[in-house]
């Protein structure tokens, strides 16, 4: 399958190109840094831009099957990066003609709230309080967006190998707890052939 990830350079960005390109998918990839993604693969393809320049956004999707998005909020970023970055690649997504999207939050954001332990419903209301409105805002572009939809909301995000061993659904007594980026990749891979999570938020931990 064709595939255009945004947010490739992230942790779990890149655990999904590194799987991606063993199933044999093509990708193609928006990255403000190549060098921060020194991956050589014949079936990867690198385009250096940002994902609110429009141009480049739609440039990458053309030609794909289905669209990736893991963006995340770094620091040399606006505070609203990851929901005007969506927009933006739900607009070039409506430009090419694309459908499929797959896009990965966290749990705790939209009715997940108390999926997370108090400490981190702490945490959501002081040091993580605009990154998770930022969330909130980017669910709510892609749930009214038209698109074919799932949105996976991941637990806690460890850097440890694909283990298999984790919950995921939609079932509201999963709770967060922490699983590796690589497992989280699995899943999002796992999503492009399957529809059991079509226009639903499934978590995984």
């Amino acid at each position: 399958m064709k595939i255009a990830i945004f947010g490739a350079t992230g942790g779990t960005g890149r655990q999904i190109i590194h799987q991606a390109l063993a199933q044999s998918h093509y990708i193609q990839a928006l990255v403000r840094d190549p060098a921060r993604l020194p991956i050589d693969h014949p079936n990867l393809v690198v385009v250096q831009g940002d994902v609110l320049d429009p141009i480049k956004v739609e440039s990458v999707i053309q030609g794909s099957e289905a669209v990736i998005v893991t963006l995340g909020t770094t620091a040399n970023n606006p505070d609203d990066i990851v929901s005007r970055g969506t927009a933006a690649v739900v607009e070039g997504m409506k430009r090419a003609g694309v459908k499929r999207l797959i896009a990965v939050t966290s749990i705790g954001v939209g009715d997940s709230k108390d999926q997370v332990p108090l400490a981190f419903k702490m945490l959501m209301k002081t040091i993580l309080k605009k990154p998770m409105e930022d969330k909130e805002r980017q669910e709510g572009i892609i749930k009214a967006s038209g698109m074919d939809w799932t949105i996976v909301r991941p637990g806690g995000l460890t850097d440890g190998p694909a283990t298999g061993q984790y919950s995921a659904g939609l079932d509201p007594k999963i709770m967060a707890g922490q699983v590796s980026r690589a497992d989280v990749a699995g899943f999002v891979l796992e999503q492009l052939e399957d529809e059991t999570y079509l226009y639903k938020t499934p978590a995984i931990t």
